[in-house]
């Protein structure tokens, strides 16, 4: 079976972990420190606070952005992973879900008539499948009004709007580490900020003190492996890239299927290929049959998920009945591109 995700590691993170078992420094010690100063050198950002997951990281966020009960509104879109809501349910706010557009990212114009409507605290972008949502437009609209832009960038480690990095395009990001990231340490997380004021506010939730806080720290491990694999990222995403490229032009012609397009000042660093077609679940079965690990992300939007206020977000519903996903990460091997290319091609013509 080709995996739908596989990490790839090296020599370096093999040194690393044997290193740092050695040494018995196996917390808060300096791989930690320069994972996050890398972090911050990388995207650009002032302030890098590493935690356990990303789904901690938005929590976090969120509660250094002041969201604490039902009165404090959060807007996310109708099509994420669940952490995106769930968090925004655990920091004890109201998520509101607006609909995504064509880039499978937050609809700025639906999110301008939820903001009239909801009047939020925060609004929550999400960077899908490494994608930057629109985030001139988003910006514009909260910044007119006073609303934090918290960006969940689980999904966009390296990606790019305007030449700019993922995780420094809002007030706040959160990032995911999770095995499956173009940034993998197995599990993990970040918040990065530019703001002194909200640097101060994430450690008060993570760092024992007047506060009460949370234990959500990272091991020497983590931050050692997730170290080198920053290193790499370029490296990689744009491996993905190519092979996504490829796809694009050998796919084009195939019947009924949507692909993936990268927009306009964006650079996609594609975590996930996303791909659509009217008989999604008899390809997805096909392809497993054919030994290729094809998965359907998401089977669900978030308002119908938990049960959340929303607009309508109809073009979210249609997405989810047809949005399936290949293998694109950078440990493929360039014979299982040619024969997961050639599979696909097959299916959908023999549909």
């Amino acid at each position: 079976m080709i995996p739908i995700i596989k990490p790839v590691f090296g020599p370096e993170e093999e040194k690393t972990v044997l290193e740092i078992m050695r040494s018995g420094q196996i917390t808060r010690g300096k791989w930690t420190v320069k994972f996050k100063e890398s972090f911050s050198e990388y995207t650009g950002t002032a302030f890098c606070h590493t935690v356990c997951s990303g789904t901690a990281a938005l929590y976090v966020a969120l509660k250094a952005l002041g969201v604490s009960t039902g009165k404090d509104i959060v807007i996310v879109p109708s099509i994420s992973f669940m952490a995106t809501i769930d968090a925004v349910l655990l920091a004890g706010g109201t998520p509101v879900v607006v609909d995504v557009g064509e880039d499978y990212c937050m609809d700025p114009f639906q999110l301008e008539e939820a903001i009239e409507k909801y009047n939020p605290k925060v609004v929550i972008p999400v960077h899908l499948f490494g994608q930057p949502a629109d985030m001139d437009s988003i910006n514009r609209i909260c910044r007119e009004r006073g609303i934090y832009v918290l960006e969940d960038a689980a999904q966009a480690h390296g990606a790019e709007y305007k030449g700019k990095k993922a995780g420094n395009l809002g007030d706040m990001s959160a990032f995911s580490f999770y095995a499956s990231k173009n940034v993998a340490m197995g599990e993990g997380g970040a918040i990065l900020t530019n703001s002194f004021d909200l640097d101060e506010k994430i450690s008060s939730w993570i760092e024992f003190g007047d506060h009460p806080a949370l234990n959500l720290r990272i091991t020497e491990f983590q931050a050692g492996i997730g170290y080198w694999q920053l290193k790499k990222l370029d490296e990689t995403n744009e491996k993905r890239r190519r092979i996504a490229r490829l796809y694009n032009e050998e796919f084009k012609d195939l019947p009924g299927l949507v692909l993936p397009k990268e927009f306009e000042n964006r650079k996609h660093v594609y975590h996930i290929y996303a791909l659509r077609h009217p008989q999604r679940d008899e390809i997805v079965e096909r392809l497993i049959e054919k030994g290729i690990g094809a998965r359907v992300y998401y089977e669900y939007t978030l308002h119908r998920l938990r049960n959340a206020q929303h607009l309508d977000c109809s073009f979210g519903e249609k997405v989810i009945q047809e949005i399936f996903a290949i293998p694109v990460h950078a440990a493929l091997k360039n014979d299982e591109v040619s024969y997961i290319i050639e599979t696909v091609k097959d299916i959908i013509n023999n549909l």
